[in-house]
Order: C-alpha cells, then sequence, then structure tokens
C-alpha cells in the first residue's frame, strides 16, 4: 500500500491556533482537570428563541432541499435589507453571496481571486487563518505588524510601504480578533486616501463582530464611508457572533458583482448551497426581533469593563479597552525571560501561556499565534464568575513568578 502525500496546499499551511487550543481544553477537561477556559471565540449565550421556531417551521413546512447558491429569497432580502441599513448603500441579489459560515466566504473570495504570487496585505495581530488562507490559495501573505504603539491598527503609512504591483488584497477586520480594536471612520477614510492611487487592489473587511461595538451609534464601514470604493470592497459578514449561531455556520458577503459571480461559481461545485434550515434561521436572525443584540452587547460591556480592570490591576500585565468583539489582548512582555517555580524560564508568549495552563489552569491563547507576541489573548465570552476566577488565577501565577 503506497504511502498518502497531501497535496502542497496542505503542506503550506498550520492548523487554527485556536482550534488547536480548544481541542487542548477539551482533552484536559476529558482527563479530569477543571480547566478555566478563556479561549473561545463564541458567544456563551444560547441562540435566542425566536430563531430557533423560525427552523423548526422551516422543517415542519419541508423546507429541507437543495436551494439556490444565491441563498433563499428570504435570506436575500434580509441579507440586502440589513446592508443598507448599516451601511446606506444598495446592494443588488447580484452583489451577495451566501456561504456556510463567514470563514468559508472568506476562503472562497481568495480561492475565486488569487493566481501564484498574488500578495495580501495583513496586519499583525490578525486573525489566525487569514495567512493560512492566503498560501492554501496560492497567494503570499505579507504581514504588517502593527503594534501597541498604532493602537494595533494598520495605518496609511505602513499600507503604502507594503504595496506592490502584485497586491491583491488587503484585510481590514473590525472590530479585531484578537484585539477589540476599531477604526474610526477618519482612520478608514485615510486608508481609502492610500488605496486611491492602487485601482487594482480589492479589500476584504471582516465585519463578523459589528454589531458588538461598544461606541456610540453603529460602527463604521469600509464602504459607507469610502463609498467610491464599492466595487473594490468585499464587505464580510454572518450571524454567528451576533446571534450566537456559531454551529448554524452561515456567513454571507457583499460586493462587485463579478467577484460575487466568481464566488457563487466555486460554491456551486464545493457545496451547492448552504443549510436550508441554517438560512431560515439565518433570515429570522436578520430580520427579527434585535434585542437580543441589544442584551447581549451590554453584558459583554460589564464583562470587559471587569476584565481589563482587573488585568490592569495585575503587576507585569497591561491592556488597553477594547471597542468591540469580545477579546481583551493582554501584554505580558515583562513575564518574558523570567522563571517558573519550577524552574522553567519563559522565553516567550507561548512559554507563558503553557505555564498559566500547567500551573493555575486558565486556558489562553499565545499572542503569536496571531503574529505579534508578547502578548495573549483571553475572550471574555463568558461568565462574569469564570473572568473573576481566572484573572485571580493568572495574578496569582505572575506573581509567582521569579
Amino acid at each position: 500500500m503506497s504511502e498518502f502525500e497531501p497535496a502542497s496546499r496542505v503542506s503550506r499551511i498550520k492548523s487554527s491556533a485556536s482550534v488547536a487550543a480548544a481541542a487542548r481544553v477539551r482533552e484536559l477537561k476529558a482527563e479530569g482537570r477543571r480547566i478555566l477556559d478563556l479561549t473561545v471565540g463564541e458567544p456563551d449565550f444560547d441562540t435566542p428563541e425566536h430563531i430557533k421556531v423560525a427552523a423548526f417551521e422551516a422543517i415542519s413546512r419541508g423546507e429541507t432541499k437543495y436551494t439556490s447558491v444565491t441563498g433563499t429569497p428570504a435570506l436575500q432580502n434580509a441579507i440586502l435589507k440589513t446592508i443598507k441599513l448599516r451601511t446606506g448603500l444598495h446592494y443588488t441579489p447580484a452583489e451577495i453571496t451566501i456561504g456556510g459560515g463567514a470563514k468559508q466566504v472568506i476562503f472562497t473570495a481568495f480561492m475565486a481571486s488569487l493566481n501564484v504570487g498574488d500578495e495580501v496585505i495583513v496586519p499583525a495581530p490578525y486573525w489566525v487563518s487569514y495567512p493560512d488562507m492566503v498560501l492554501a490559495n496560492e497567494g503570499t501573505p505579507v504581514v504588517v505588524p502593527c503594534g501597541e504603539e498604532v493602537g494595533f491598527k494598520l495605518t496609511p503609512g505602513a499600507l503604502a510601504a507594503a504595496l506592490t504591483d502584485r497586491t491583491k488584497w488587503i484585510i481590514l477586520n473590525t472590530p479585531s480578533n484578537p484585539t477589540g480594536v476599531v477604526y474610526s471612520p477618519a482612520e478608514l477614510r485615510a486608508i481609502a486616501d492610500v488605496l486611491a492611487g492602487f485601482p487594482h487592489v480589492y479589500v476584504l473587511t471582516d465585519e463578523i463582530y459589528d454589531q458588538i461595538y461598544f461606541g456610540e451609534g453603529k460602527l463604521a464601514s469600509l464602504v459607507e464611508v469610502a463609498p467610491q470604493l464599492k466595487d473594490r470592497v468585499l464587505a464580510v459578514n454572518g450571524v454567528s457572533k451576533a446571534y450566537a449561531m456559531t454551529g448554524w455556520r452561515l456567513g454571507y458577503a457583499a460586493g462587485p458583482a463579478p467577484l460575487i459571480a466568481a464566488i457563487n461559481k466555486l460554491q456551486s461545485q464545493i457545496s451547492s448551497c448552504p443549510s436550508s434550515i441554517s438560512q431560515a434561521a439565518g433570515a429570522a436572525a436578520l430580520a427579527g426581533d434585535q434585542s437580543f443584540v441589544r442584551e447581549s452587547v451590554e453584558t459583554y460591556r460589564s464583562r470587559r469593563d471587569a476584565a481589563v480592570a482587573a488585568l490592569n490591576a495585575i503587576e507585569g500585565l497591561s491592556c488597553g479597552t477594547p471597542d468591540g468583539a469580545f477579546y481583551a489582548y493582554v501584554n505580558c512582555s515583562e513575564a518574558i525571560g523570567k522563571t517558573t517555580p519550577n524552574g522553567t524560564v519563559i522565553r516567550d508568549d507561548q512559554d507563558f501561556v503553557l505555564y498559566l495552563l500547567d500551573h493555575v489552569s486558565v486556558a489562553v491563547i499565545q499572542g503569536s499565534a496571531y503574529g505579534l507576541g508578547p502578548y495573549f489573548r483571553i475572550s471574555y465570552a463568558t461568565s462574569l464568575d469564570i473572568i473573576d476566577e481566572s484573572i485571580a488565577a493568572i495574578d496569582k501565577a505572575v506573581q509567582a513568578l521569579i
């Protein structure tokens, strides 16, 4: 029997660090250890009842068949109305695509657009999957470090320095995973000004956390503040985060019709269409009662405030106050070089994260997985009790370092 050799695209990429961390936590729990888990990138709430009812009713009506690759009319209409409400811009059905989660939509967009050597600018810290998605689709990720001194945001100067004739995309994730930072309208306009001189460059705006925003009013979108870029922006979103629907696997994007047509062509060969039941639920989520979103955001806000205050009270750690999403990105540089009680030297943020897991059973994710250390990411999509207990344990672990 011959030995299997995976395709080269598989060897070019790594497994998702966040998925690996979650798997490790599950393994430890299965072994009987109590783990304080701050890794989870999904809401701890249940899907709202009216959304589940919509799914049940769709099943009862027999809506369990294939749909169009572009989705059901009800979901299309709900998406188009949602985009109009959030951005003020009108899109047609030919300008939206619907997939099995925002993650699949992003992957398929790169599959539809990248050729060998095409460059994608990825500001760091970044969501762990961006560079590997680019690599898997023959592109070249160009990672641009965006440190704490610039608020973890891509500046116009850094963008201009990274752009080349080979640049096909830049990625903007706002609110950000892992930092929770948000680009202001002025910052987005400044980026748009740079892009005016590079008409061959597209922008993928990952807006999956756009409703989990702690500022005044609604979050600004690049395509809203710079509508002249509408034919070059793919705005990706979904129902996973705002509506606690991660397992329903439903995402969507709005963008120029030729790109959308290419994505949908691939989608027709990959999975034909998203789940018809998830589409019924997604339509109810977007078009229905939004009180769950408002109430959950206020809960996240209170958790954020508690977590940030407690973390900044720990001598040797620091973090800013996130403006959105449900993550905090914590600076642990003062711990690097110190020694644990069992004599191990903390060489980097991965060592620090492993130390927290081994010493006080707190699970977080190292900043180097997001392209910028020495930091670690916590998720506060969990109860205040868990947050308080976890950060108290982190404090104990930090103070035990020599």
